[in-house]
């Protein structure tokens, strides 16, 4: 069953899980996962974290001793999830030296109701590296406009980010100058650039979502030969951005200093339409110096049955030109598409933060009855 994965790992993606929770730390699954799975880093958001707290009962002594000292719901939900990531961080420590610093990472996300307020973004940023205290923990912030300066101000403060919610070729533009522009503050705040580690998360499967979306609404006899391809397309061209960017002068000159790449992630890779192949997102997606982070289901059907056929991104540029070119032409316009996915991706992630502050707020009010 892990014979595929190692493949996948070997081509030079790493593998990061796309989940935690208290039980996986405590009953070794994660290990067992690091062990058997080749998964090297894991990524976490406020609907893991929401799910982790309604299905078992590993919170409940936290949920008590926060509730007994008059904890209100967001301080409940820094403490707890702050728990959860520096342990996961202290069961990828190994991995974390073995790879130098490179894969070994747990990723914890900034309120998403501060999407765009730099200050507080860089604010919460710094508050959230403090607390977990590991080495190796990425900081998720969003790649909104405004975000874009808490990102450079994290970097130059030598705090790694995982810069999420990216959809567009522009913005990812805008995200790499700005990990670029933290390194430099970073050197000229003398602090060592090795030690600074960066992935940009590119999401995948919802950009077929809304292209698929307004194709079906097209009489264009052409549109259902698109369907299904806008994605892959979009990350393949992300990639040949990464490439440019990162060989460039500006790069290298930070590169003998010894900065290291802002690795493209591969985010939202389990498949939405059923009718597509359930590894799609992985396996045409293989190259070298990036991340894929998967649900443990499509983590689970690529160790079944998925293929590694090489590097499906660096030789098919002229093909992802291509199909995004017939995307334009038969009329349906990527910037508008794209601003759409923002749009809606924040406002998806300010859902689930609800989310998990209802839950929270649920059980510290449980917690408090308990105790009358």
């Amino acid at each position: 069953m892990t014979d595929r994965l190692q493949a996948l790992s070997d081509a030079g993606v790493s593998i990061w899980l796309d989940d935690l929770s208290r039980e996986r730390i405590e009953t070794g699954n994660l290990a067992e996962l690091i062990k058997d799975s080749s998964v090297v880093g894991v990524t976490t958001n406020p609907t893991i974290f929401a799910g982790a707290l309604s299905n078992g009962e590993r919170y409940d002594e936290q949920i008590r001793a926060l509730a007994s000292k008059g904890a209100d719901v967001d301080e409940a939900i820094f403490e707890i999830t702050t728990t959860d990531v520096r342990d996961a961080c202290d069961v990828m420590m190994d991995v974390w030296k073995a790879t130098d610093g490179t894969d070994g990472r747990v990723s914890i996300e900034v309120s998403p109701t501060i999407a765009f307020e730099t200050e507080a973004t860089s604010t919460s940023a710094r508050e959230l590296s403090d607390a977990v205290d590991r080495p190796n923990v990425f900081i998720k912030i969003p790649a909104t406009s405004e975000g874009l300066p808490g990102i450079t101000a994290t970097i130059a403060r030598g705090i790694s980010v995982n810069v999420t919610l990216i959809f567009g070729l522009g913005r990812y533009e805008q995200v790499m100058d700005a990990y670029l522009e933290g390194l430099e503050q970073a050197k000229a705040n003398g602090i060592d650039l090795a030690g600074i580690e960066s992935v940009a998360s590119f999401f995948v499967s919802r950009v077929d979502s809304e292209y698929d979306k307004r194709l079906e609404a097209l009489e264009d006899p052409q549109a259902p030969n698109l369907f299904g391809k806008a994605a892959i397309a979009n990350a393949r061209l992300a990639y040949k951005a990464y490439e440019k960017k990162f060989a460039g002068d500006r790069f290298q000159a930070l590169a003998a200093d010894g900065a290291n790449t802002q690795r493209p992630l591969w985010a939202s890779t389990g498949v939405k339409n059923p009718d597509y192949k359930d590894t799609m997102y992985v396996a045409d997606l293989v190259v070298g110096d990036t991340v894929n982070t998967m649900p443990e289901k499509t983590m689970q059907a690529f160790a079944d049955h998925g293929e590694v056929e090489g590097d499906l991104v660096t030789t098919r540029y002229d093909e992802a030109h291509q199909v995004m070119d017939d995307l334009t032409r038969i009329g349906v316009d990527y910037d508008d598409v794209i601003d759409t996915l923002e749009r809606e991706g924040v406002e998806k992630f300010v859902a689930s933060w609800e989310e998990l502050q209802e839950t929270v707020r649920t059980q510290l009010e449980q917690a408090k009855g308990t105790e009358q």
